[in-house]
């Protein structure tokens, strides 16, 4: 369902030496993977600042406790008049802020707890089953009805949702999806890529119900 594009493989050689490169560069800030499965290869790329929604809040700044265990309170101004805050803001969520060029204003913020939970649409073949994917804790994504997709990891970067996956008969090789979030709500998500756009619904929990059914009351069940 979902249109991924492939990853260029890096070689080897490549990634020893960005890595010698890295090690040598001694007094620069330590940045710390955000836990929904941030690849090291990638954290240094990622300028967003991870952590937790404080009680600070209010509805044009955000308190955040990060990870690194700072208190950072950020203007969301612009990125509320921009459309740009995606699943509210609680007190106690997990967050996730894109800084501007002025560190202490935020371009995009993102409820990663929001975020979690299980998406689905109407299968786009027949519409007659329930298709997508459940974001998980820890990095983890699952997919809802995909037999042929095997959904590896999810994170964030930089503003946007990464989804790794591989096709089943795919020879091993990765895609990594890359989406721009477009609203995020209680029930709703909408994600676009570089050519179409995804409208997913919060799936329901299905009640239970049984097959025994009970006749209405009469009056004649009342007398003596």
């Amino acid at each position: 369902m979902m249109m991924l594009t492939k990853r260029n493989l890096i070689p080897f050689a490549v990634v020893a030496m960005a890595i010698v490169t890295i090690c040598s560069c001694g007094g620069k800030e330590k940045r710390v993977p955000f836990d929904s499965g941030d690849s090291t290869s990638n954290v240094l790329q990622d300028k967003t600042v991870y952590g937790v929604c404080g009680d600070g809040t209010a509805m044009h700044t955000l308190q955040i406790i990060t990870d690194l265990g700072d208190t950072v309170t950020f203007d969301i101004a612009a990125a509320v008049d921009n459309n740009k805050v995606f699943g509210g803001l609680q007190a106690g969520d997990r967050i996730a802020v894109v800084p501007g060029t002025d560190k202490n204003t935020a371009v995009c913020v993102i409820n990663q707890t929001s975020l979690l939970g299980n998406w689905v649409m109407p299968n786009p073949l027949d519409g007659s089953d329930e298709v997508g994917f459940s974001i998980k804790e820890g990095g983890v994504v699952e997919g809802i009805e995909q037999s042929s997709i095997i959904y590896k990891t999810w994170r964030l970067l930089n503003g946007q949702l990464e989804v790794v996956s591989e096709r089943e008969s795919g020879g091993g090789i990765e895609d990594i999806a890359l989406y721009n979030i477009i609203k995020l709500t209680a029930d709703s998500l909408i994600i676009k890529d570089a050519e179409d756009i995804f409208e997913y619904g919060r799936q329901q929990t299905k009640k239970e119900h049984s097959d025994i059914k009970l006749e209405e009351a009469s009056s004649e069940d009342f007398k003596i």
